[in-house]
């Protein structure tokens, strides 16, 4: 996948292109604007301008629709109504007053129970922040120690959670493997990608061929989850 930019007149558009085994050219734009292109292999930039020309007014369309709701996406109030992700699908959000106070998920619904208002944002944002930190550590902790039973290594490693603005993980040589805690909203087979990629950075620190080869050996189809995770989840 490459990321290109698209210029139209006085209109600048960054979008992704994927090239793969297609007859046809297929363009989506995602409810957080993000553009992707689906192409023939082989297929030349002149040929992609042109489609992308064609397409033009419907794309503007399109992002004019999604541009409406992104204050109201990104802005959460933590009332009943909205949603919320956890490891790859989405939860409606249901605010109930309770003697105590938790979260659970339940039948598809994320329900805080609260002793507070039931629109007391401060309240609720703590009480599910504090149910994400819980699963956050958790998860990945479960999902590194499977991941790690593909490889034959005689140590053990450290989980670091740490907010990264342009990364899922990394690897450092102290044995500590660094996870995103955003990676909570992925499935499980997203995470467990991150986790084997950094675990391959133990034997090779650079992307070369042989990195690739070990990760393509530990988790064969990597490219396709990659790619839901960029796609779904940057």
């Amino acid at each position: 996948m490459k990321k290109l930019k698209f210029i139209y007149g006085k209109y600048k558009y960054e979008y992704n292109l994927i090239l793969e085994k297609r007859k046809t050219f297929s363009l989506s734009v995602y409810p957080d604007m993000k553009i992707v292109l689906r192409a023939p292999n082989k297929t030349d930039l002149d040929e992609i301008e042109k489609f992308l020309k064609r397409k033009w007014l419907w794309l503007d369309r399109q992002l004019k629709f999604f541009a409406q709701f992104q204050g109201k996406r990104i802005n959460k109030s933590y009332v009943s109504g909205e949603s919320f992700l956890y490891l790859g699908r989405q939860y409606k959000l249901v605010v109930e007053k309770s003697k105590e106070d938790s979260v659970s998920l339940q039948k598809g619904r994320l329900i805080i129970y609260t002793k507070g208002k039931l629109r007391d944002n401060k309240r609720n944002k703590k009480l599910l922040d504090s149910w994400y930190r819980d699963k956050i550590e958790m998860v990945f902790n479960e999902r590194l120690e499977e991941v790690v039973k593909k490889f034959d290594f005689d140590f053990d490693f450290k989980l670091i959670i740490r907010k990264m603005n342009k990364r899922w993980g990394s690897y450092a040589k102290n044995k500590n493997i660094s996870l995103n805690p955003l990676l909570i909203n992925a499935s499980k087979k997203c995470i467990d990608y991150v986790i084997t990629h950094e675990l391959c950075h133990v034997n090779y620190n650079k992307h070369n061929k042989e990195f690739f080869r070990l990760l393509s050996k530990k988790f064969p189809n990597w490219e396709k989850v990659k790619e839901e995770l960029e796609l779904r989840f940057i």
